[in-house]
């Protein structure tokens, strides 16, 4: 049986497309052709022979990652997150240095020093006695972080605004002391009921867990002022400490760029400015154990004190018992060699990781040669 050459049987047994002249089908070196120079005259966009359907499918070419814009709402964002992380991290990392050093504070003929203070825990509560009071330490560090290392941004560039380029070169470490100063009272708000209940749970073996079933705890025998009844000798502790922290930070890096590294810092490795962060961090953190230590023994020992509130007569009362009990000489170096371990460390830690995840959102680290003083407008 012969097939038929008419259209129509052509038509019945080959497909349409193989064959048909309709306008919508190019042959293949037009198709080509006009895609070339589609590409050609616009790159970055779609050939225009595409329907907005296949569009959907496109995948735009990676473009240069946009860095963020100094003192904008997203460099703030950027400081606050990493305060979260120097902070929150480092403070819960060193608990056990924390556990032994306020027990040292509040019984000293217990834990006598470092090593019979490890002793005496573990022999007490094993080894996860060392990590009690983590989740309140965790929490309470990573608020404090978020508000001190933000804010301290913030009020650098307020106080450097108020006194305009001239002066805030000139007076640079002023406006870092102010600025930090600042931002720790915010900082510490955020952090004293935490670190209330986490000194309970820490020197008072029995009284809770952690903060689930030690904050309802603290608040039902103490109030909820009570959670506040250490801010004052807590800002006692923490605004020196933080003062110290920033100021004596930014000073010793901007020494260290200035004579002991020739390169600038700008043509310097990321790493190696990391480097001089952790190294600045160290040596400001001693400084700030130093500073910052009488008030971390009236902390603990106000915060193991029952039924105080703040504002109450008995915390003064209690600042006056903590000072006839430990003494001058106690109060000032009562478990202060292994708070400069701890402050040191931790201090350091903080400064590298601030910086790394600076670096790490396209943001220059912290410190470095300082600002060049706006020039003098020059007279008619």
């Amino acid at each position: 049986m012969a097939f038929s050459d008419s259209s129509s049987g052509r038509n019945s047994l080959i497909p349409s497309f193989l064959y048909s002249s309709s306008s919508k089908t190019l042959p293949l070196h037009r198709m080509l052709h006009s895609t070339a120079a589609a590409a050609a005259a616009a790159p970055s966009s779609p050939p225009a022979n595409l329907d907005a359907g296949s569009r959907g499918f496109m995948i735009p070419s990676p473009s240069e990652s946009r860095k963020i814009e100094l003192y904008s709402p997203a460099f703030y964002a950027a400081c606050t997150a990493g305060g979260i992380l120097s902070c929150g991290l480092t403070h819960m990392a060193v608990t056990p240095l924390d556990l032994v050093k306020c027990n040292m504070q509040i019984d000293p003929a217990k834990y006598k020093n470092i090593t019979s203070g490890f002793g005496v825990l573990l022999k007490e509560q094993g080894i996860r006695g060392f990590f009690r009071g983590w989740v309140p330490t965790l929490l309470g560090y990573s608020a404090q972080g978020a508000c001190k290392f933000g804010f301290y941004e913030f009020f650098k560039k307020y106080y450097s605004d108020i006194a305009g380029p001239e002066y805030a070169s000139k007076y640079k470490t002023l406006i870092y002391l102010a600025g930090s100063a600042s931002a720790e009272v915010i900082a510490d708000v955020a952090l004293c009921p935490f670190e209330a209940v986490k000194v309970r749970v820490q020197t008072q073996p029995g009284f809770a867990r952690g903060l689930a079933d030690g904050l309802p705890k603290f608040v039902k025998s103490e109030g909820t002022l009570g959670l506040y009844k250490g801010i004052v000798p807590l800002w006692g502790r923490q605004i020196p400490y933080t003062m110290m922290k920033f100021a004596s930070f930014e000073t010793i890096v901007e020494l260290i760029y200035k004579h002991a590294i020739p390169t600038p810092k700008n043509e310097c490795s990321k790493n190696l400015q990391l480097g001089v962060s952790f190294a600045g961090g160290y040596i400001a953190g001693v400084l700030c154990a130093i500073v910052s230590h009488p008030a971390d023994n009236l902390v603990s020992f106000l915060n193991n004190a029952k039924g105080a509130t703040v504002g109450d007569v008995s915390v003064r009362l209690g600042a006056i018992v903590a000072v006839s009990k430990l003494g001058l000489w106690g109060l000032f170096t009562r478990g202060l060699p292994l708070r400069i371990v701890m402050i040191g460390t931790l201090t350091g830690a903080q400064w590298g990781i601030y910086d790394a995840f600076k670096v790490f959102v396209g943001l220059p680290t912290t410190g470095g040669p300082a600002p060049a003083a706006a020039p003098a407008p020059a007279k008619a």
